[in-house]
């Protein structure tokens, strides 16, 4: 998922700690399999071209997230958006060719995304894409989701107290609160938060640059050194939340009301503010 887990545990013994790694670290490699867009065998890549005009059965994890990235699309009329892999694949490239893609190819690409031209059936697990062409990135929510189900593996496997980071996407289980330094763009330490039982995830628009960049989230150019940190039950939740951020700002209030999440955003000029709050 182009990032590093780490894990945390404690357990009773030592056998039951290291049974505990492996399932974990297992799931997120078959997490890894069926949501990547890197792998062109994952099952996301695999739906993409055959789900074309006609509805095809999905795994349990693959409709999980497709069912809340459409809830979240639909909600915030399209910010947050997992149909825009054309767009973010154009920009990923140019990146890489250190240009900026003209018109005409932003137009093209544009032509293939749009989530009202995915259909999700969550009775029958099926998906069905409108057009050929159409490529789906899930990586401003996957990882989250990854982190979720990594920890249900080890509180199952028998650990009490758990810790999962993917990348700064983190998401706590146990008794005890852990402390988790949020660092801004640059990587300094600006907010110190105590987490129990709840998830929290951060995104830059630093890191990830013009709005194409934001896995899923829509086509707004955003200025640099905001960072986004978001805290919520579970990750997955958190992790698009941060994305829907830095496309919606405060007009996304609502949400975190509906969710019961916390957002917090940084940015040069302001410092760390509460979502909503004024700059």
């Amino acid at each position: 998922m182009g990032t590093l887990f780490r894990i945390k545990l404690y357990a009773p013994d030592a056998a039951t700690a290291e049974h505990a790694f492996r399932a974990a670290f297992d799931r997120v490699a078959s997490l890894d399999d069926t949501l990547s867009d890197y792998k062109p065998a994952s099952e996301l890549n695999r739906i993409c071209k055959s789900a074309v005009g006609r509805p095809v059965k999905v795994s349990g994890d693959l409709l999980r997230v497709l069912i809340a990235s459409e809830q979240l699309a639909a909600e915030t009329g399209g910010e947050f958006d997992i149909t825009l892999g054309p767009v973010i694949h154009l920009w990923r490239q140019a990146r890489k060719d250190g240009r900026v893609p003209d018109t005409a190819e932003l137009a093209r690409a544009s032509a293939n995304c749009g989530y009202r031209k995915l259909h999700v059936d969550p009775v029958a697990s099926t998906v069905e894409l409108d057009d050929a062409g159409m490529e789906l990135d899930v990586g401003g929510i996957a990882k989250g989701y990854a982190v979720d189900r990594a920890t249900e593996v080890l509180v199952d496997a028998g650990a009490t107290q758990v810790c999962v980071n993917a990348g700064g996407d983190l998401r706590i289980a146990g008794a005890r609160a852990e402390t988790v330094h949020v660092r801004d763009a640059h990587g300094r330490v600006e907010a110190v938060v105590e987490l129990a039982d709840a998830a929290l995830a951060s995104s830059s628009s630093a890191t990830t640059g013009a709005a194409a960049h934001l896995h899923g989230v829509n086509r707004r150019a955003l200025g640099g050194g905001i960072t986004v940190s978001v805290a919520a039950l579970d990750c997955m939740l958190a992790d698009a939340l941060t994305k829907t951020v830095l496309a919606c700002g405060r007009a996304c209030s609502g949400l975190f009301e509906e969710f019961g999440a916390d957002a917090c955003v940084h940015d040069a000029r302001s410092g760390w503010r509460m979502l909503g709050e004024a700059a």
